[in-house]
């Protein structure tokens, strides 16, 4: 009996470990799929902002129409409608769908950014990337990591989001010098907190849909958007400080 005990209390640990590994080895396959259609993202967003501006460099009458023409108005917002819309949808459609019209956000975005090639210097963008790639995978390793409960920090971050997006609309009427170094630093501060913050959801979002591979084909998607967001954010705001203007 004394025998027979010890090999079932054996089997019971191997099985448990078993499952645990398993477990384990789903959530990294899901985030790694997080990370990747975030970098395609990027990736897109990248290749479209630089074509746009070469474009537009080279042919005068598309520089006059997309920064100068009040279609602006339409490439800067149109984004932002197009998000919305998305996050709002997602749920009926496939995720190969979803992961279409991810990219194609994604393309339209590197439009509306375009114009930061006009702003900024190639080294100082490339510098900012670098800066922003280092503290987004710090941040998010520790969102993966830590044991502490980051939930309370999330209706304080998503406040301080909308207040940020009003204030920015706002001093595109008063171009007000103060108001914008305040906007940026608050920024880089929030989404720094939504990085850390969002990957400790995302790893809780698997518990939820790791079974359901069309749910979590769809979360897959929807983690990649929120962690590209809080990447491009961060990147933008940290330009600020680090861009070189020509």
């Amino acid at each position: 009996m004394a025998e027979y005990d010890r090999r079932y209390a054996t089997a019971v640990r191997t099985g448990a470990g078993t499952r645990a590994q398993g477990i384990d080895q789903g959530l990294r396959s899901f985030m790694l799929g997080i990370y990747n259609n975030m970098a395609m993202g990027l990736a897109v967003t990248g290749l479209f902002a630089f074509g746009t501006f070469y474009v537009a460099a080279t042919n005068p009458a598309v520089a006059q129409a997309l920064y100068f023409s009040p279609l602006k108005w339409i490439v800067i917002f149109a984004p932002l409608v197009v998000v919305f819309a998305f996050s709002a949808g997602i749920n009926r459609m496939t995720p190969s769908t979803a992961r279409l019209v991810f990219l194609g956000y994604a393309a339209l975005m590197g439009l509306s950014l375009s114009s930061i090639f006009i702003v900024y210097t190639g080294v100082g963008i490339a510098r900012t990337f670098f800066i922003t790639a280092a503290s987004f995978g710090a941040l998010s390793l520790y969102g993966y990591t830590t044991k502490r409960d980051l939930s309370g920090m999330g209706s304080f971050l998503f406040m301080g989001v909308i207040g940020i997006i009003l204030a920015s609309i706002v001093n595109m009427f008063l171009h007000s010098t103060g108001l914008q170094f305040a906007v940026s630093v608050l920024g880089v501060l929030i989404f720094a907190g939504l990085t850390a913050y969002d990957t400790q959801n995302l790893k809780a979002m698997y518990d939820y849909v790791g079974n359901d591979r069309e749910a979590a084909g769809r979360a897959s998607i929807m983690g990649a958007l929120r962690l590209y967001l809080d990447f491009l954010n961060l990147f933008m705001f940290l330009l600020q400080f680090t861009g070189n203007r020509r």
